[in-house]
């Protein structure tokens, strides 16, 4: 049997929830009072946000990461976030790359309906990172920084004149026929002679411009039927005539045919040459040829340049997101994972992630001025729409600080950009756990979380974490399937999300506490979740126990 409840969920007031267009098909184990999916034996357990004493934990808040589509069918996952959380995280869906096509174009239309709909159920969002490596709009900043058109004149490289030459004195073919100037083959004019099967540079021997288009003419001259190959710079012609077969260049016989190569050399070309081969048959005259080519009439945009497009774009970015967020969204991730392990400074900290193109923003921001400027941009849009300056709070998000030397690098360019007036309330770490069988791996990572939370407090920035899921690894160090997992299992598993917990409230001092973001509400084929996915019903499991005792301090 199933259960239609209509009018099922917006939010907790005093009891009993207020009206809602939402529709819920939920299984029979759906009840509505105070929370859409448990079943025994935790049915006696409120909402999970309803554990944290306010009083005593002002800052401390409980969220939940899903997608902006999933959250905007009013489904399950919508009415368990909305029943147990405090505020959602969106990950991705709310990023730049995301809303922004190539062509600049921003769509913001599923985060005008997200907002519209938290705020009339009261509800908060965490900003998605405003600036970071990933999930920007590349096509779009690759377009605003190509380089630009400029105004060029053709430049002459070349004229050989066969018709006033006694000697040919180019490269051919070794073990080939050999070109010979004919004296006075038409007249008083002489012609070279390519002899059958020859192979041979007509032009040579000038510089080469790798970023130039060239054009090489000459007049050429067989008595049957030929067709020729030409290779320029290293590069094998293509010829654009629809008459032409492939890549041959045809000659009709008896006549001088003018043939106009259009080419560009070989990006490993180190000289300049046309070489003619694939005369089989015949012997082909050649009377003059022409070198010219027309430089490449793009340059790329200044530094200067460069910082006013990328300036721009950001600044564009910031001002379509801060429209539509009417200051409803007070805290964001200002920036996303900016740590490159790979990249040392001399002074041994790890340097900022850059890009090989040159267009991640701090590329062009700069280093020092990456987290100042983004912020001074973000602040002022947020600012412009409604913003209170007040609530306004911006994280660095960072993984892997369990890392000592990651850790400190991320506090060394925390201090700079603190020093250049960026705004930077907090650091958002994103924590990815492992609960291990083997005592001595699953005492190593606790040891190493209490030593992370040891380092985040000595910052005196607001912690808040984020991506918070605990993976179970049995003691050959392999992870346990979401179905696998048994009872004793799940429950030491639940045991140490409720120990990172307690340990987050204990070490980090309760106003620098900015909350606990779960990374999946539900399994997912890993049992990370606070619910068991059984069907289309979600149950909950040891770990919703597990945080709602942690929270309240148990």
């Amino acid at each position: 049997m199933k259960k239609i409840y209509r009018n099922g969920l917006l939010m907790l007031v005093a009891g009993a929830f207020a009206a809602s267009c939402a529709n819920y098909d939920i299984a029979d184990d759906f009840c509505a009072s105070p929370d859409p999916s448990y079943s025994e034996p935790y049915k006696d357990y409120a909402p999970v946000k309803t554990y944290i004493d306010r009083s005593k934990y002002a800052n401390m808040t409980l969220g939940a990461t899903l997608k902006v589509a999933e959250f905007n069918k009013q489904e399950l996952a919508h009415a368990a976030a909305m029943t147990n959380f405090d505020n959602l995280a969106f990950g991705t869906t709310l990023m730049s790359g995301t809303i922004i096509n190539d062509k600049g174009m921003m769509n913001f239309l599923d985060m005008m309906d997200l907002l519209d709909h938290v705020e009339e159920v009261g509800g908060e969002v965490f900003g998605s990172p405003i600036a970071a490596n990933t999930n920007q709009p590349e096509g779009w900043l690759n377009t605003l920084t190509a380089p630009i058109e400029v105004e060029v004149s053709t430049i002459k490289d070349k004229d050989v004149d066969y018709t006033t030459m006694d000697e040919f004195t180019g490269t051919y073919k070794e073990d080939g026929p050999k070109p010979e100037i004919v004296k006075n083959f038409e007249g008083n004019q002489n012609a070279l002679m390519c002899p059958k099967k020859s192979e041979l540079n007509i032009v040579e021997g000038f510089d080469v411009d790798l970023s130039g288009s060239y054009t090489i003419t000459f007049y050429a001259k067989s008595i049957k039927n030929e067709s020729l190959f030409c290779t320029f710079a290293d590069s094998l012609v293509k010829e654009k005539d629809a008459d032409a077969i492939g890549k041959k260049f045809p000659l009709k016989p008896g006549e001088w045919a003018k043939i106009v190569v259009e080419a560009k050399p070989s990006k490993n070309a180190t000289t300049g040459y046309l070489k003619i081969s694939n005369i089989r048959n015949n012997i082909v005259y050649i009377k003059n040829v022409s070198v010219v080519h027309t430089p490449d009439n793009h340059r790329p945009q200044t530094a200067q340049e460069m910082r006013d497009t990328v300036s721009y774009a950001f600044n564009a970015w910031c001002d379509g997101l801060m429209k539509v967020n009417k200051g409803r969204i007070t805290s964001f991730d200002l920036i996303d994972e900016p740590i490159d392990v790979q990249a040392t400074l001399e002074n041994g900290y790890y340097d900022l992630k850059h890009s090989e193109a040159g267009l991640f923003w701090q590329d062009v921001f700069g280093g020092e001025d990456y987290a100042p400027t983004v912020s001074k941009i973000a602040s002022e849009t947020y600012q412009k729409y409604e913003g209170d300056a007040s609530k306004l709070r911006f994280f660095i998000s960072e993984n892997g600080l369990e890392d000592q030397k990651k850790f400190e690098s991320l506090k060394y360019w925390i201090n700079i950009w603190d020093g250049k007036g960026a705004k930077i309330d907090g650091i958002n770490v994103k924590l990815n756990l492992v609960y291990s069988e083997d005592s001595d791996k699953q005492a190593a990572n606790e040891t190493s979380l209490n030593n992370l939370f040891d380092n985040l407090a000595s910052t005196g920035k607001l912690i808040r974490l984020s991506d918070f899921d605990i993976k179970y690894q049995n003691a050959s160090g392999a992870n346990v399937s979401a179905t696998r997992i048994t009872v004793e299992q799940r429950q030491r598993l639940a045991d140490y999300y409720g120990h990172v917990i307690k340990s987050y409230m204990t070490k980090i001092p309760q106003d620098k506490q900015a909350g606990i973001c779960k990374g999946n509400m539900a399994d997912t084929s890993d049992p990370v979740g606070l619910w068991t996915v059984d069907g289309k019903s979600w149950i909950r499991n040891a770990t919703y126990k597990s945080f709602c005792d942690a929270l309240s301090g148990k």
